[in-house]
């Protein structure tokens, strides 16, 4: 079967999804995208189609790189998709946005979709029935939060988050964490329950790294797909890579 590697670089982290055919054999964390690192991949790998999606200053012969080695797509305002942005600059759009979207389309079609990703920001992205993606929200993420109270207070520490946090915290560092993550969860049950008001046929989607923070401490049923953007952009691949 066609090996296709899909990188995810974000604000935190630089991500590489390696794909058998449509099935996802792993996820690696890569430590740096120099060439030794991009060479060592492709070695290993042999892969026949790559695509990139990319938040930050990558290294620029990366995409040298696999355009040489690969069918190669970069994740932009130019590809293919299988929704419309019927929002103003669409060139401003996140690549990750992009392909997190992708994959509600790919694995939800026909239903209102709202995906909630969980990085470095939480992005609510709506794309309704007709498959168009009409925008959503931007919040801090849980790191930034927890770093925002320990660099702009004089006494606040910065805390490490963990999954089981009390509702009454009974110490400086639960009182933190109950405030952030409760917080958090009560915020993004908010605005589910406010999208379920306004649309039937509403499914919502949570992906992103700080799953295991927050799952358990939601009202709503959520279903959680920590690998959704790498299944986003595999379908993207498949679209522009032919």
């Amino acid at each position: 079967m066609s090996v296709t590697l899909c990188f995810d670089f974000g604000n935190t982290r630089k991500k590489v999804a390696v794909f058998d055919g449509s099935v996802l054999r792993e996820a690696i964390t890569l430590t740096d995208d120099t060439e030794a690192t991009i060479s060592a991949l492709l070695r290993t790998y042999c892969p026949e189609k790559s695509i990139l999606s990319s938040v930050i200053a990558h290294n620029p012969l990366l995409e040298t790189m696999l355009d040489a080695a690969t069918r190669f797509h970069k994740l932009d305002h130019t590809t293919k998709l299988s929704f419309t942005t019927p929002v103003g600059k669409p060139a401003t759009i996140g690549a990750d946005r992009l392909a997190i979207c992708a994959a509600a389309v790919h694995y939800y079609p026909g239903m209102n979709n709202l995906v909630i990703a969980l990085g470095s920001c939480i992005t609510y992205n709506f794309i309704n029935a007709g498959h168009a993606f009409l925008g959503g929200g931007i919040s801090p993420g849980l790191a930034m939060r927890l770093r925002s109270l320990h660099q702009h207070t004089a006494l606040l520490p910065l805390v490490a988050p963990v999954a089981d946090v009390p509702l009454i915290g009974y110490d400086t560092q639960t009182n933190i964490l109950s405030g952030v993550l409760l917080g958090m969860a009560l915020e993004m049950d908010g605005f589910i329950d406010s999208y379920k008001a306004r649309y039937d046929n509403f499914n919502v989607v949570l992906t992103g790294g700080d799953i295991p923070y927050l799952a358990a401490h939601f009202k709503n049923k959520i279903f959680a797909d920590p690998d959704l953007i790498y299944k986003g952009l595999y379908a993207i691949s498949e679209v522009n890579n032919t």
